[in-house]
């Protein structure tokens, strides 16, 4: 979340998602992980000629304001790039993947910023879902002093 991390992020994930051909209009993903990223790659966006609006997956409904899952400047029939700081399992794409498809949005694909190669991207990709990722666990961890 540092001023360099997110000018960064922000420019790459942009830049990996219109590489995909993908014809995003929205970026999100679940709380909390999510959130950075999804709102960095709009931010990146703002100058171009096809900006893409942020939003929020909510990991529950609250009981009072909308009740809706998936908060901020999203619209029913978005294409969206759903954004994780790191694919694990998977688990937490899937929920905000359900939630957005219960919420009309038409999912493009999963962009991450980091692959652990524990499983995740080959449960995603088992569920129909694209997946791409900034980079790998594998490609990090020989840089980490030890």
């Amino acid at each position: 979340m540092s001023p360099e991390g997110l000018r960064l992020i922000g420019r790459l994930g942009l830049e990996a998602i219109r590489e995909t051909g993908w014809p995003v209009t929205a970026v999100g993903g679940l709380t909390l992980g999510a959130d950075p990223v999804a709102y960095a790659i709009s931010y990146a966006s703002a100058e171009t000629s096809r900006p893409v609006r942020a939003f929020t997956v909510r990991k529950e409904a609250k009981g009072h304001g909308t009740g809706k899952l998936v908060e901020g400047p999203f619209e029913p029939g978005d294409v969206v790039a759903v954004v994780e700081d790191v694919i694990t399992t998977g688990g937490s794409t899937l929920r905000a993947v359900e939630a957005i498809r219960a919420a009309e949005g038409r999912i493009a694909g999963v962009l991450a910023v980091v692959d652990r190669e524990e499983g995740g991207r080959q449960a995603l990709e088992d569920a129909g879902l694209s997946v791409v990722s900034l980079t790998k666990a594998s490609e990090i961890l020989p840089l980490v002093p030890t």
